[in-house]
């Protein structure tokens, strides 16, 4: 028997039911339908619609329903359609009529959006919380290498030297803005919708503040079919899990090159490896290419979501109900890929030479010469092109940039840029990737670390 059985004259057909069900796959949010169901339930006793014997028994059948849940006892019944149903009906068996009470002035309208915005902003902090920790991974790395220095690249080309910190560092201030978007995501759904009911409210007189306030929500909804229809806070949870999902494929696509032998300027340990099934000597990054190749789930769960709300008409409609696969789904990759990448940062051993002798190339010294000239008050676009054409000589003869420069009359005197650490410590613009301002960086990102932390603790 259905909750709207009443009303209809044949069963539902098993196809529709197919479609229909969803406790295959929001049995997960358990925890959260009970604690609104507790919260609603004090609701409507305060509101002297339930007596204070009802709202016990309630509230022990509702632990007992937990505990099934938590040990595996629960029985699904063949007219669970959903967890909501699930929990009322088992909880109708254990304490009798006063569980058929609990539904009183709520509709599922306004239970689904509670508990789907409970389980999302519990879902956001523990994101937030993981990639705050990836972030001090990286940051560690950078400082148990702090002097390692290796190319940094544009269009995958080596560009100039730069300390391995200040790479990592990068990765790291990627992270954290990701940790402010998920955490701003949080603060502004923290809006209850319980009391909305199917549309328009109740008769009865209920007090959704008080509800509010019991659930750890800033504020209840203001108007009640905004409360019932508004899924904008899955869609920007979402988008925060899509934008760090590439940020996290970003840093595994560079964990692929680094850990090629044509890199080789990092090693993961064996346990964020894997092997081949035919190839004995092989050990593949396997880590750093899920990272990359997650990202593309994380996207298309957004794109899922946004194209199945565009063309919805107010208020709730059933195609709201595909709002959650794809939440649940960002919510366990965006956690599995980011503890796994932070496990394999921290396991990760530099090969410091290799990066060094990479970041030796003297072709790098080039804007150091320009540099140098335009000190000399020549205009940046001439020095330019004077430094292009020793270094069109050197690749067109095969000799070292650095022989060209020190045989030039003009050049020779610049020919100390060579020197090992030069090219590097030339870099000392506010925010630049040399050992004078890493120090001042270190600071800053430690502070903007610490207030991230801070953040995340708090939930706000």
């Amino acid at each position: 028997m259905t909750l709207w059985s009443g009303r209809f004259s044949e069963s539902m057909d098993n196809t529709l039911w197919e479609l229909s069900e969803s406790f295959s796959f929001d049995h997960v949010l358990y925890a959260y339908d009970i604690a609104g169901s507790k919260a609603h339930a004090r609701g409507l006793a305060k509101a002297g619609l339930l007596s204070d014997l009802e709202l016990s028994a309630i509230t022990t059948g509702l632990d007992e329903v937990a505990k099934e849940f938590e040990t595996g006892a629960f029985v699904r019944a063949e007219v669970d359609e959903d967890i909501h149903m699930a929990i009322e009906r088992r909880l109708t068996e254990l304490v009798g009529e006063p569980g058929q009470k609990l539904h009183t002035a709520r509709s599922r309208n306004d239970q689904v959006a509670t508990t789907l915005r409970l389980y999302t902003r519990d879902a956001l902090t523990q994101v937030a919380q993981a990639s705050l920790t990836l972030a001090e991974a990286l940051v560690a790395k950078g400082s148990e290498y702090s002097e390692a220095v290796l190319p940094g690249y544009t269009h995958l080309q080596r560009a100039q030297p730069v300390l391995l910190s200040h790479h990592l560092n990068a990765h790291a201030l990627g992270l954290l803005r990701d940790v402010d978007r998920l955490m701003d995501a949080r603060e502004r759904m923290n809006v209850s919708p319980l009391g909305a009911g199917a549309i328009a409210g109740t008769s009865l007189s209920i007090d959704p503040s008080f509800t509010a306030s019991l659930l750890n929500f800033d504020a209840p909804f203001i108007n009640s079919m905004d409360a019932v229809s508004d899924r904008d806070f899955v869609a920007e949870a979402l988008f925060a899990f899509a934008l760090l999902g590439i940020h996290l494929s970003r840093l595994g696509e560079e964990l692929v090159l680094w850990t090629t032998q044509e890199f080789d300027f990092v090693k993961l340990s064996d346990a964020f490896t894997t092997g081949s099934s035919m190839l004995p000597h092989k050990k593949n990054s396997d880590v750093a290419e899920l990272a990359r190749g997650k990202s593309g789930r994380l996207v298309g769960n957004l794109t899922s979501v946004l194209v199945m709300l565009k063309g919805l008409p107010f208020t709730y409609n059933r195609d709201l109900q595909e709002d959650k696969e794809p939440l649940f789904d960002s919510v366990r990759t965006s956690l599995l890929v980011l503890r796994s990448l932070a496990g394999a940062v921290e396991s990760a051993t530099m090969n410091v030479e290799r990066m060094k002798s990479a970041s030796s190339d003297e072709l790098l010294v080039a804007i150091d010469i320009a540099e140098a000239l335009v000190g000399e008050g020549i205009a940046f676009r001439v020095a330019h092109e004077i430094a292009g054409r020793a270094v069109g000589e050197a690749v067109a003869t095969g000799m070292p940039l650095s022989q060209i420069i020190a045989s030039s009359p003009k050049l020779r005197k610049f020919a100390h840029l060579f020197e090992a650490g030069a090219a590097l410590a030339n870099r000392t613009s506010p925010g630049s990737a040399g050992p004078e301002t890493s120090v001042y960086q270190g600071k800053q990102l430690a502070e903007s670390i610490a207030q991230a932390a801070a953040r995340v603790a708090q939930g706000r």
